[in-house]
């Protein structure tokens, strides 16, 4: 969006913890805490100004469907009031919210409180957790959902069909230029937390596979997770800790420059459903790996084969170990195929997922948001380009 012109203030809705990537946001970002002193001295005094306003904008969390969810609204309603004053003085134009849950519950009270359009990108997880989900799209701009898989989704628990609700890939930075395969020795990486639905161990089984095959390489793990101790406990156990790598979490410079230094030569992602909508939606790792020109397996499950079309990647059965090392076990022997379904892997990339192109369309129904929603740009916007306020 900055590239395009536009001037975007990222805001956290719990800014917390170590940021592994996305650091150059940070000279963008407003970050206060969820109930920081400054936020509740804000929420108080809007409150008092606009009590009416305040009262029927949080009257919407009576609808939420459990409990649990109520008071996880609740708890978010004075950064909503804090985030409507960041908005209003700030002169945004709109607010777009990534993720339907608590996050969406604050760009929701913030738009209401301050009459600045709202919109919002639905992941997987949020769907799941339909936190008002149906108000939500109902009183957006726009729900964007990731793929047509979590579109889907949402249909199956009750979203209608409003005429506001679009598919929109998510977007990576197509490099201009990358280097052939030239790596000797053949290396698979996978990008993936270490956690069940990511399905690490039907692919250390099927490293098994292959070395009793004969097929030679070694196979890294980037990311860090809950099952790090057990997933290495099953290396030890199958016998393949000399060929076996956990590089732990990798920056995501550290992570395109392997991309971009040919130093793999297949990116796997063996991802399995865990029922109840827990499954991926379309991984930005796949869609990275294969904007780098590099061959993809996956499985499927979820949006995958809305990105992995056939001869652009590899796709397999899940919870698969045997279908998973054959796929790896041609990719790795044969160099010719590795490069051409690497080619079209990125043609793919650049035909669905440029990060520009997604920005585009985004700044346009941004555009599109502000002029019907009657405020134009008399009293509420800067002179020149849009400028969404967007809550992560």
């Amino acid at each position: 969006m900055t590239r395009l012109g536009h001037e975007v203030l990222v805001v956290p809705r719990s800014p917390r913890g170590l940021i592994v990537h996305g650091q150059e946001l940070l000279k963008q970002a407003r970050r206060e805490n969820l109930c920081s002193a400054q936020v509740l001295h804000t929420a108080a005094r809007v409150a008092l100004v606009a009590p009416g306003q305040t009262l029927a904008a949080a009257r919407l969390l009576l609808k939420s469907r459990s409990a649990n969810i109520f008071w996880k609204n609740l708890a978010i309603v004075p950064k909503a009031l804090w985030l409507a004053d960041v908005a209003r003085r700030w002169k945004a134009d709109h607010i777009h919210c990534h993720w339907a849950g608590t996050t969406a519950t604050m760009a929701m009270l913030a738009s209401s409180m301050s009459c600045v359009p709202w919109s919002l990108t639905l992941h997987r997880w949020d769907i799941v957790e339909n936190n008002l989900l149906a108000a939500k799209v109902r009183t957006s701009s726009f729900a964007r959902f990731i793929c047509r898989d979590g579109l889907r989704m949402a249909r199956a628990i009750g979203i209608g069909p409003e005429n506001n609700v679009r598919v929109l890939f998510m977007g990576v930075t197509i490099p201009s230029a990358i280097e052939g395969l030239r790596r000797p020795k053949p290396v698979v990486i996978c990008p993936a937390r270490l956690v069940a639905v990511k399905g690490h161990r039907f692919l250390l089984q099927a490293w098994r596979i292959l070395e009793d095959r004969g097929v030679t390489g070694e196979l890294w793990l980037a990311g860090q997770g809950e099952l790090r101790r057990e997933l290495e406990a099953l290396t030890d156990a199958l016998g393949l800790r000399r060929s076996v790598k956990f590089l732990g979490v990798l920056s995501h410079r550290e992570l395109l420059s392997l991309y971009q230094g040919s130093a793999v030569s297949v990116v796997v992602v063996p991802s399995i459903d865990m029922g109840n909508g827990y499954h991926e939606g379309i991984p930005v790792a796949l869609v990275e790996a294969m904007s780098y020109g590099l061959p993809v397996v996956a499985t499927r499950t979820g949006g995958t084969e809305e990105l992995v079309l056939p001869e652009a990647g590899w796709l397999v059965p899940p919870e698969d170990p045997v279908a998973l090392a054959g796929a790896l076990q041609a990719l790795l022997q044969d160099v010719g195929l590795r490069e051409e379904m690497g080619h079209r892997g990125r043609l793919r990339a650049m035909e669905a997922h440029d990060i520009v192109h997604v920005a585009s369309q985004l700044a346009s129904a941004f555009a599109a948001a502000e002029d019907s929603s009657g405020l134009g740009r008399t009293d509420n916007a800067r002179e020149g380009s849009s400028l969404p306020v967007e809550t992560i």
